[in-house]
């Protein structure tokens, strides 16, 4: 009842001072007629109040959204399905769903007629031009009476989650290394005269089939080891992403960072529909979600764009080296860089060392400055390592960078002579 009492609107308040006035003028004009109009103005919140409280409504909420998963600027639909399971009908309902601004405003809808056994639907779209991952809910519920003089707030706590993966773009077939990697834990073994003492295992790896395990192995060790003997060989590639915060510049949507996680995920994407099992290593190291395992297509691009939907700048000033101490060598590295400066080069030179084809997509960070102005070529300092490095603008064109990345990786990483005849024009990568 307090609680009904509380939830009186502007309505509900005004019935019950206009109803005590209107008893108190009656006292002091001594008016029993208007006593009974402020007696009957005051019992009408009151009483309202009264049958709100001992209401007893069951109000079921069932969200769900689809798809779950979309590219930034796409559309997600989420549909309501509401019920009223108690016997008590209800008055009007006022909703409002809870939703971050970046997927738009907040849906509201008033709904009459609540009785035993009602069932509705309701359905919204939602749009984000940001990245990222979304909680959907929960959704706030006003039950009012009739007159409109008493309000109830409830809440249904579930949420319904949604990602928002990076804008992509198809990239063009370019003659690519490193494809097959056989050494290490690839090349497939065979022990026909080795005991089961022979059998070479590694630690168990998010991905990794659980009939590959060796039970033996892993109660000596006292965690999960698999076989290496039973993978075949397969392409592998490693998509390195420069999130550091000093090593990019510009905010929101049209920073360096955000043009380098969807340059990344176009080139996950196109890897991924060539055959190559992916695995993303940002500068904290290697995404534990993203190492290398047997999936299609389809499958193994899902985990890439969902890691890359929520990846955030790190305050970091080095790149973490940790995941370059694999025994396991070749295999095709691309690296989306940012800033580059001489102290990343040894770091660089390791990557590139590991590799058995290494390429690169430097971004012109100064370019997405103030200014706006473009810095000195970078090509020659990571080409001398042994990197194909091509330069990307804010107005550049991505797959012709790309093409022209493929070019570098046919002449076996050399860049072009300045002012020679295959030299690019300045500013054709557009």
């Amino acid at each position: 009842m307090r609680e009904a009492l509380l939830g009186l609107t502007s309505r509900g308040r005004a019935f019950l001072a206009a109803g005590l006035t209107a008893v108190g003028c009656a006292v002091l004009l001594g008016q029993p007629a208007l006593t009974r109009v402020g007696v009957l103005l005051v019992a009408v919140p009151v009483v309202t109040a009264f049958v709100m409280s001992r209401s007893r409504y069951r109000l079921a909420l069932v969200r769900t959204v689809s798809p779950q998963l979309v590219t930034a600027g796409q559309q997600a639909r989420v549909q309501l399905a509401l019920t009223n399971e108690g016997r008590t009908p209800t008055g009007v309902l006022l909703l409002e769903e809870q939703i971050p601004y970046a997927l738009g405003s907040r849906p509201r809808y008033v709904l009459e007629g609540i009785g035993h056994g009602w069932r509705r639907h309701v359905t919204y779209q939602v749009r984000s031009e940001l990245r990222g991952r979304f909680e959907i809910g929960p959704m706030s519920v006003r039950v009012s009476d009739p007159f409109g003089l008493v309000e109830l707030g409830r809440a249904f706590r579930s949420t319904v989650p949604l990602t928002v993966t990076p804008r992509t773009v198809p990239l063009p077939a370019i003659p690519l290394g490193g494809a097959w990697t056989g050494s290490g834990d690839n090349r497939p073994r065979a022990f026909a005269t080795g005991s089961a003492e022979d059998v070479t295992v590694r630690e168990y790896r998010r991905g990794d089939e659980l009939r590959r395990v060796h039970w033996r192995s892993s109660a000596r060790v006292g965690q999960l080891m698999v076989r290496r003997e039973e993978q075949p060989w397969q392409s592998r590639a490693t998509l390195f992403l420069d999130t550091r915060r000093s090593a990019h510049r510009g905010e929101g949507v049209s920073s360096s960072l955000e043009t380098a996680v969807s340059l990344a995920a176009s080139v996950a994407v196109h890897l991924s529909h060539r055959g190559y099992t992916v695995r993303l290593v940002t500068a904290h190291g290697e995404d534990p979600g993203t190492v290398w395992h047997f999936r299609d297509a389809e499958l193994n691009t899902v985990p890439l764009l969902e890691a890359l939907a929520v990846l955030e700048a790190t305050p970091q000033r080095h790149l973490d080296t940790g995941w370059l101490t694999e025994p396991t060598h070749g295999g095709l590295l691309v690296a989306v860089l940012g800033g580059v400066d001489d102290a990343d080069l040894p770091v660089l030179r390791r990557m590139q060392h590991h590799a058995g084809t290494a390429l690169a997509v430097r971004l012109d960070v100064p370019a997405w400055g103030p200014g706006g102005n473009r810095s000195p070529e970078p090509l020659p300092s990571l080409a001398r390592q042994g990197w194909s490095v091509v330069t990307l603008g804010p107005r550049d064109r991505w797959d012709l960078a790309w093409q022209q990345l493929g070019r570098l990786v046919a002449r076996g990483g050399v860049p072009h002579e300045p002012g020679s005849a295959a030299s690019p024009t300045p500013g054709a990568v557009r």
